[in-house]
């Protein structure tokens, strides 16, 4: 029973992480998105290399930013998978410890 339990904080101390990653790359969307928008309102385009802004192409500096979106998207994609795999196994798991801690209860 206690392995169960020590298991079960494991996973939700796991889901956290994915959650939190999850905001990290909801919040690299929201920029990316915001820089394609701005790019068609500019008519020079810079983008920031180590420490110093350089002028780029608005054509190649768009193309990187659709293909950073494009894999920002599919790494969403597979943490909401990694999400909900995880909520389903937690709530497994509660319901086992649950119905142990009934049996217990019952058994006294």
């Amino acid at each position: 029973m206690g392995q169960k339990i020590q298991q079960l904080q494991s996973m939700q101390q796991n889901l956290q992480n994915i959650v939190m990653h999850k905001q990290q790359v909801e919040s690299q969307l929201i920029e990316l998105n915001s820089a394609l928008k701005e790019i068609f309102t500019t008519a020079q385009a810079y983008k920031i290399v180590g420490k110093i802004m350089i002028a780029s192409s608005k054509d190649q500096l768009q193309q990187e930013l659709e293909d950073q979106r494009e894999v920002a998207n599919i790494r969403l994609k597979s943490i909401l998978k990694q999400e909900e795999s995880f909520k389903h196994s937690i709530e497994d798991l509660q319901q086992e410890v649950v119905k142990e801690l009934q049996e217990e209860k019952n058994e006294q």
